[in-house]
C-alpha cells in the first residue's frame, strides 16, 4: 500500500439497467483497488446467479437475492474489506435494506438511459423482452426504481469506462 492516505473500506453498490456499464466499471474499480493493495471482493449479479441458478426474477425473489448478497457484503466490509457489488437491484427498498445493514455504503447509480442500454445489447435480451420472450425484464416488463439519493450518478453514454472508474476513485479519496 502506498504512503498516501488510505481509503476507507466501503460497500460500493453499483446499480443500473442491463447494459448500462455497471459490470465493466465495477470490474475495473475492483482491479484498481486490488492493484493499490486493498483487500477487496467483487460480487457481480451474473456470477452470483451462476452459484444460485434457481433464483427467480419476481420482485420477491429479486429482493431476497439482493438482501442475501447485501448481508454478505456487510460482513466483509465490517472486517475491513472493500466490497464492489454490481447488481441491477431494481427496487429502492431492497437497496435501502442493504444500505442499513452496512457500516459504510456507497450507492453508485449507473444512470445510462434505456435507449443506450438497448443499443449496446449484444445478447439481444431487450429485443427478446420486448417480444415477450423474457418475463420480468428490468426496464421493459419490470420496473427499475431509480435511486433517490445515490452518492454517485454516472451516465456512461459519453464517457469511457476508465473515466467512470476515475469518478469512483475520486469520490473514495474525497471520503477518506
Amino acid at each position: 500500500m502506498s504512503e498516501e492516505k488510505k481509503l476507507k473500506p466501503t460497500v460500493l453498490w453499483f446499480t443500473g439497467l442491463s447494459g448500462s456499464g455497471k459490470s465493466t466499471i465495477s470490474e475495473k474499480v475492483y482491479a484498481r483497488l486490488n492493484e493499490e493493495g486493498y483487500e477487496v471482493e467483487h460480487l457481480d449479479g451474473d456470477a452470483v446467479r451462476e452459484v444460485f441458478p434457481t433464483t427467480g426474477f419476481s420482485k420477491e425473489e429479486r429482493d431476497s437475492h439482493v438482501k442475501r448478497v447485501g448481508f454478505v457484503a456487510s460482513l466483509l466490509q465490517k472486517h475491513g474489506v472493500f466490497v464492489v457489488a454490481s447488481f441491477i437491484s431494481p427496487y429502492q427498498d431492497a437497496r435501502d435494506f442493504v444500505r442499513d445493514m452496512c457500516e459504510d455504503f456507497t450507492e453508485v447509480y449507473i444512470s445510462t438511459p434505456l435507449e443506450e442500454c438497448e443499443r449496446r445489447d449484444v445478447k439481444g435480451l431487450y429485443e427478446k423482452a420486448r417480444k415477450g420472450e423474457i418475463d420480468n425484464f428490468t426496464g421493459i416488463s419490470d420496473p427499475y426504481e431509480e435511486p433517490e439519493n445515490p452518492e454517485l450518478d454516472i451516465d456512461t453514454t459519453d464517457i469511457t469506462p476508465e473515466e467512470g472508474v476515475q469518478q469512483v476513485m475520486d469520490y473514495l479519496k474525497s471520503q477518506s
